[in-house]
C-alpha cells in the first residue's frame, strides 16, 4: 500500500503504539477509526491527552460488518488476533498489520532488531548507544518505548528496535538488516496455545531475511539452536560456553569477537553491570554493532559507559551487610534463572504477581542451591507455593512492602535480596516500573 490517502483504516487498540500508528495514518490523509474496549474517557486519561477530533473513536470490538468497508487494519500488540473478525477480513482481502510493520514501511533507513524472551531492552539500549557513537542519526525504540512510527519521515542511518513476539505476529514485509535473537524461554502462556506457537512468533523475526542480511543467535540456547536451521541469512553466534571461530565468545576474562577473519578482544572488566546474563547481552550487542559498522573503539566506549537499565538486576542499597537488587522486569521464569546465575552469594528471593500460566517448577533446583528463602506475593503465590514446596523455605506476604520487611528478617549479612517476580505486575501494580519503584521505596525505608 503506497499511499494511505483517503483509505479507510481501523486501528484496534488505543495504547501507545496504536495511537502512534493512528497519528501517522492521519498525517498521510487516511480516514482513521480508533477502537478500544475501554470508554473514550479512560483511553484519553491513559494517554494523557485528548483523541484528535478528526479521528473517529468506537468503544468495543471490530464487527464483521465493519470489515466490508475497511482498507487496512492496524492491530495493537496488546490485542490478541482472535479479537478481530478474521474470517470476514480474509473474505474481503483486508490486510492486518501491526504498528511495527507500518513503521518499517515508512522508516527511511536500515533496521537492526532485537528479540528474545529476556534481555532485549538491555541489548537494544546498549546497541543503540554503540550506533549513536558511530552514526549521525540513530533511532532507538520499538517495544522498548518510542514506537517505530514516531521515526517515520526524515532519513536515518539506523533504527535499533526492540521487537516482541506480539509485534512479530503482525508483520508482512518487516525485514531487519541485522536481527538478534537472545533466547526463547516459556512466557505468555496466557496468550499462546503452546510453547511452539510462542517460539514460532519469535522466529518470524527472520522470515524475510536473505543472504545479504545477518542473524545474531545465542548458540547456548537450545530452543534458538533447534530452530536456526531454517534461517537464510548469515548466522553469527555468540556463546558463553564454547570457543567460536566466527562470532563472539567468552574466553577467560575477555569477550572475543571474530568476524570475517579479524579478531577483537573486549575485556569483561569493561562491563559495569553484573551477572552472566549481561555478559551474554554485551556479546550480542558487540556482534550486532560490528555487523552494522560500529568501530571497535566506539563499541568499547559504549560497553564501559553503560550503567544498565532500571528494574533489571538494579542495585538499590546495602543495609546491615545485605545487598538489595531490583529485578522487577524479571517477569518470567527464564529471567529469574538468569538473574540467579549472576550471584554467588546466598539469596532471599521475592517473587510472585499476576499468574501468566507458566511452569514454576524449573526454579526448584536453582533455588535449592542458591536461596536461603523465598517470599511470595500476589495472585500467583498459591500455585508457586505448590510447585516450589520442599525445594526451599517459603513464606508469603500480603503486600510488596510486607515482603521486603519479611526478607529483611530472613537475610543474613553477606546475603543478597532480589525482587525477581517470574510474573507480571498487573495484579498489584500498573506495570513493572511501578512495582520496581515501590520495591526501591520499601528498601530505602528499612533501618540501617
Amino acid at each position: 500500500m503506497d499511499t494511505f490517502e483517503k483509505k479507510n483504516v481501523f486501528v484496534v487498540g488505543a495504547g501507545k503504539s496504536g495511537v502512534a500508528a493512528a497519528l501517522l495514518l492521519l498525517r498521510e490523509g487516511a480516514r482513521v477509526t480508533l477502537l478500544d474496549e475501554r470508554p473514550k474517557a479512560a483511553v484519553e486519561q491513559s494517554l494523557g491527552g485528548e483523541i484528535p477530533p478528526q479521528m473517529a473513536f468506537v468503544q468495543g470490538r471490530m464487527s464483521e460488518k465493519a470489515a466490508m468497508g475497511v482498507d487496512l487494519v492496524i492491530l495493537s500488540p496488546g490485542v490478541p488476533a482472535d479479537r478481530l473478525p478474521a474470517d470476514a477480513l480474509r473474505r474481503f482481502g483486508v490486510p492486518v498489520w501491526g504498528e511495527l510493520e507500518l513503521g518499517f514501511r515508512r522508516f527511511r533507513g536500515n533496521v537492526a532488531a532485537v528479540a528474545g524472551t529476556n534481555g532485549k531492552s538491555t541489548v537494544t539500549t546498549l546497541l543503540g548507544d554503540m550506533a549513536a557513537r558511530a552514526f549521525g542519526c540513530v533511532f532507538v525504540g520499538g517495544n522498548l518505548g518510542v514506537p517505530l512510527t514516531a521515526a517515520a519521515g526524515e532519513p536515518c542511518d539506523w533504527g535499533v528496535v526492540e521487537v516482541s513476539s506480539f509485534q512479530l505476529e503482525t508483520i508482512d514485509a518487516f525485514r531487519p538488516k541485522v536481527a538478534v535473537l537472545l533466547n526463547i524461554t516459556e512466557d505468555h502462556s496466557d496468550r499462546y496455545k503452546d510453547f511452539d506457537a510462542y517460539a514460532a512468533a519469535k522466529m518470524a523475526l527472520f522470515r524475510n531475511q536473505d543472504g545479504s542480511d545477518a542473524a545474531v543467535l545465542n548458540a547456548d540456547d537450545p530452543e534458538v539452536a533447534a530452530r536456526a536451521g531454517g534461517i537464510r541469512s548469515r548466522k553469527v553466534p555468540f556463546s558463553l560456553s564454547r570457543r567460536l571461530e566466527e562470532g563472539v565468545c567468552l574466553e577467560g576474562d575477555e569477550m572475543v569477537c571474530r568476524l570475517g577473519g579479524a579478531e577483537e578482544r573486549y575485556p569483561r572488566a569493561l562491563l559495569r553491570i553484573r551477572g552472566t546474563q549481561n555478559v551474554e547481552n554485551a556479546m550480542a550487542a558487540i556482534a550486532a554493532a560490528r555487523l552494522i559498522g560500529v568501530p571497535p573503539d566506539a563499541v568499547r566506549e559504549a560497553v564501559s559507559a553503560f550503567p544498565g537499565l532500571p528494574h533489571r538486576v538494579e542495585f538499590v542499597r546495602e543495609a546491615g551487610g545485605v545487598a538489595w537488587f531490583n529485578d522487577s522486569k524479571g517477569t518470567n521464569v527464564g529471567a529469574v534463572l538468569k538473574c540467579l546465575e549472576g550471584f554467588s552469594e546466598p539469596v532471599v528471593l521475592i517473587a510472585g504477581g499476576k499468574d501468566k500460566g507458566v511452569d514454576f517448577r524449573p526454579m526448584r533446583e536453582p533455588l535449592s542451591r542458591k536461596a536461603r528463602a523465598v517470599v511470595l506475593i500476589g495472585e500467583a503465590r498459591g500455585r508457586m507455593e505448590r510447585e516450589l514446596a520442599g525445594a526451599v523455605p517459603l513464606t508469603a506476604a500480603d503486600s510488596l512492602e510486607a515482603a521486603v520487611r519479611k526478607a529483611a528478617e530472613l537475610a543474613r549479612s553477606g546475603d543478597v535480596v532480589i525482587l525477581s517476580p517470574a510474573c507480571s505486575s498487573f495484579d498489584m501494580f500498573r506495570n513493572f516500573e511501578e512495582r520496581g519503584e515501590a520495591f526501591r521505596k520499601a528498601v530505602r525505608e528499612l533501618p540501617g
